[in-house]
């Protein structure tokens, strides 16, 4: 079933273009990683600690006028080999709510790509596993999802960005929902083919089609609109702090093969 998003600037994470040289400015502040560094190798990260050399906690902005709420580190705690990402009501100058992102400095190539994740529920809000490379880094706008709509748990959105063009989305059903129980998010990114799964089930698969090429960040984060209601569902205020929560998440390069227990790497070796 084709993906209903709409087409936000033709991306929702990424800024307006009238924003583009704040953005821009921004980066460099940050210090993301040039095109010309080294590629992220093979890891899996179990949150035992929050390891500052992988991961950068976005604080301080929002992607666009669509988005409600604010990027900012207190949305985003680690404890007990978690890390939670929140959406609480906790008004900064500009937002009436605050958010959590986490994003690797680092960026990955083609490689399987998992996360064990469970979601909140709430209409209005977006929980998301994906990779991205854009403008704001310097770069054309690729992308990879996975994205739960918690205003339906019961399903998952899968997408991919070329150039910034949408291609290849689809919505599919969740094996159990999003919210029940925590879900191995997984996908395979080849040359000429991508796969995604849930749980080591295959849910999508494209080949032979027009795919991402550029290597890209990894990123998680949980947000909310007042505007995409077509696509989230309305904005219901949240009568409590929402979360993300985010048991581990690994890399795994081309011919490693199964690394660790869960990963659907394994899955895919005994079949």
């Amino acid at each position: 079933m084709a993906c209903k998003r709409p087409k936000i600037a033709l991306r929702l994470r990424q800024a307006a273009a009238g924003l583009a040289a704040a953005a821009t400015a921004l980066a460099l502040t940050m210090g993301f990683a040039s095109s010309a560094e080294p590629l992220g190798a093979s890891f899996k990260d179990d949150f035992t600690t929050f390891d500052t050399q992988r991961w950068y906690v976005s604080d301080g902005w929002s992607n666009g006028a669509h988005q409600n709420c604010q990027w900012s580190a207190s949305a985003v705690t680690q404890a007990a080999g978690q890390v939670m990402l929140a959406f609480v009501q906790d008004p900064t100058p500009t937002h009436a709510y605050r958010c959590g992102e986490i994003q690797t400095n680092q960026r990955f190539g083609y490689g399987t790509y998992e996360a064990r994740i469970k979601t909140d529920d709430g209409s209005g809000l977006n929980a998301a596993f994906f990779t991205y490379i854009g403008p704001v880094h310097g770069e054309r706008h690729d992308e990879i999802d996975f994205e739960i709509l918690t205003a339906n748990v019961n399903e998952v959105t899968v997408n991919t960005y070329v150039d910034g063009q949408p291609q290849h989305g689809a919505v599919q059903p969740m094996p159990r929902a999003a919210n029940a129980a925590f879900h191995v998010y997984s996908f395979v990114w080849e040359p000429g083919r991508l796969r995604w799964f849930v749980d080591g089930k295959l849910i999508h698969a494209v080949e032979h089609a027009v795919l991402p090429e550029r290597p890209q960040k990894i990123y998680l984060s949980l947000w909310g609109t007042d505007t995409l209601t077509d696509w989230m569902g309305p904005f219901v205020p949240p009568d409590r702090p929402k979360q993300m929560e985010i048991d581990w998440v690994a890399f795994t390069a081309p011919g490693e093969g199964c690394a660790f227990d869960g990963s659907v790497l394994c899955s895919l070796a005994a079949n």
